[in-house]
Order: C-alpha cells, then sequence, then structure tokens
C-alpha cells in the first residue's frame, strides 16, 4: 500500500493539482481582498451602506417579533432571505472581477504573442534538397 501511494504522488498530475490548489488559495485571497477593500468600500459609499440584507426575513410563526435574525431564530421559524441575497450579490461582483482580471490577462498574453516573432523555418531534409537541385538541373537542360 505504501508503495501504491509513492506511485500516486509521484504521478505529475497530483503535483500539477496541488500546485494549482495552492495558488487557488492565493487567489481566492488576492480576490477576496479586492472586493473587501477596493469595491465593497466604493459600493458602500455609492448606496449608502453596501448591500447587507442579512437580518431580512420573513416570520413564519406569529411568535417572531425581534428585529435581527438571531433574535427571531430564537422565538421561532423564520424565512432567512436576506443572508442569500447578501451572498449573491457578492458572488455576481466577485464573477465579475474574475471576469475582467481573466479578460486582462488575456489581453496581455495576446500582446505578449504578438510580438514573438516566428520562427525561421526548418531547412528542408536531405533527400528533399537533393530532389530540388535535380529538379532544377533537368529544367536547365530542357
Amino acid at each position: 500500500m505504501l508503495n501504491e501511494f509513492k506511485e500516486f504522488i509521484a504521478r505529475g498530475n497530483v503535483m500539477d493539482l496541488a500546485v494549482g490548489v495552492i495558488i487557488g488559495a492565493a487567489f481566492t485571497k488576492i480576490v477576496t481582498s479586492v472586493v473587501d477593500d477596493l469595491v465593497m468600500p466604493v459600493v458602500g459609499a455609492i448606496t449608502g451602506g453596501g448591500f447587507d440584507f442579512s437580518n431580512y426575513f420573513l416570520p413564519l410563526s406569529a411568535n417572531v417579533t425581534a428585529p435581527t435574525l438571531a433574535a427571531a431564530r430564537q422565538q421561532g421559524a423564520v424565512f432567512a432571505y436576506g443572508s442569500f441575497v447578501t451572498v449573491l450579490i457578492n458572488f455576481l461582483i466577485l464573477a465579475w472581477i474574475i471576469f475582467l482580471l481573466v479578460k486582462g490577462v488575456n489581453r496581455i498574453r495576446a500582446s505578449v504573442e504578438r510580438e514573438k516573432a516566428p520562427e525561421p523555418a526548418a531547412p528542408p531534409p536531405e533527400d528533399v534538397r537533393l530532389l530540388s537541385e535535380i529538379r532544377d538541373i533537368l529544367k536547365q537542360r530542357a
């Protein structure tokens, strides 16, 4: 079993996946910081407090009279749609930022590809070169 585990770990795909997960975690921190530290303060300034619907709920019981979600849950059943709305809006903002980042990276990649000079064509194989010479000599005799 230990040898099988060593073979599994030694495969290239496993190492690629591990690197991808680590880079993904670091990228998640970058995107979270962009959203929390750069985008949401601007959105909050525009909307007067941001998108926090976490205390929005519908009471499913006549006993629920509390103004906050946490207190309302203690009083009875509630339909807490506000947290979902907040998460959905945050997801849409995050997806838009990731889209813009990917678009920027693709633009940079395309400019790098355009700057690359095409490699010179490889010389033809020896037999093709000799046949071309024979053809040219036969054309000159005719």
